[in-house]
């Protein structure tokens, strides 16, 4: 393991595999995840995730809201391949990731990368920014160490942490919240992914703090073509991020549509709820122009 920092190239910067751009669907199909439950009796049983269909397309945001406890993160392990369903697909193209083993999940990893919730316990202490970030370059995309350096000097200016040779030296306890974060987008950028899972990559951290990740996942997305599953209990977060929601409740879809037409006309009493609970003096407009339409307010 290096922990010491190596200057950024000044000549040709370190680049992955010529980038194509994403031309395959995420297709979750009939989703259905069931749990043996804890303390409730000999066969009792919990479904966290209930016959749930969706589509990602390529550049698309999709945002999945709903309560702690509605499914949200089971879902996401779900389609990062992590837990397998109990039935239904999870297919990439024509990919079947519940089917994949060892070797063609790393792959499918390189593809769909997870952004997780905690900052603070998705970084080991004890590696620097430098090596967190230099081992998906190598492992998935085959770098060579030279080259792994320079292309983490190349992402971390891309998610905003200037000058990238200050960074790449310090250990997480050295950084805040956010700059932990931006770290593990940087990560999850290492291996030139199609798709980010992003599990409430803003809820713990600092209010003043929030905006400035969500910018940054909105502006990857746009310069890279990237889709994105923006998951979240925070529908105003959502409405920064996504072009289309789907509200989760106890394990269902229980309303989808345009963001900003959902957010502004909601129909099931579950997600009028959830937008009860937060103040949204400004997201019940009527809609100018076309349905869903409205101008964005929200501070990015």
């Amino acid at each position: 393991m290096s922990t010491d920092a190596t200057g950024p190239a000044t000549s040709t910067p370190a680049a992955p595999p010529t980038r194509h751009p994403n031309t395959q669907a995420l297709t979750i199909a009939h989703a259905t995840k069931i749990y043996k439950a804890r303390g409730q009796g000999r066969g009792a049983r919990v479904t966290a995730v209930d016959d749930v269909s969706f589509v990602i397309e390529p550049g698309a945001a999709i945002g999945l809201v709903g309560a702690s406890g509605s499914g949200k993160s089971t879902l996401a392990k779900l389609i990062t391949g992590s837990e397998r369903p109990t039935s239904g697909t999870i297919r990439f193209g024509d990919i079947e990731v519940n089917a994949l083993r060892s070797g063609g999940l790393r792959d499918y990893h390189g593809r769909v990368q997870m952004v997780f919730q905690d900052p603070y316990g998705a970084l080991n202490p004890l590696h620097t920014v430098e090596y967190t970030i230099m081992r998906p370059c190598q492992n998935i995309l085959g770098l060579s160490a030279r080259d792994a350096v320079r292309r983490v000097h190349e992402l971390l200016e891309i998610v905003g942490l200037m000058p990238a040779a200050q960074y790449a030296t310090k250990l997480p306890h050295q950084l805040s919240g956010g700059q932990r974060q931006r770290v593990v987008i940087a990560r999850a950028l290492a291996c030139d992914p199609d798709v980010i899972v992003a599990d409430e990559p803003v809820s713990m951290l600092d209010v003043s703090l929030r905006a400035g990740v969500l910018s940054l996942l909105r502006r990857l997305r746009q310069e890279r073509g990237l889709s994105l599953l923006y998951i979240t209990h925070d529908l105003l977060s959502a409405r920064v991020v996504t072009d289309h929601i789907l509200v989760l409740n106890r394990g269902r879809i229980v309303e989808r549509g345009q963001t900003k037409y959902v957010l502004q006309h909601p129909e099931d009493g579950y997600t009028k709820r959830l937008l009860d609970a937060v103040a949204t003096p400004f997201v019940r407009q009527p809609p100018a122009g076309a349905v869903g339409a409205s101008a964005d307010t929200t501070a990015a």
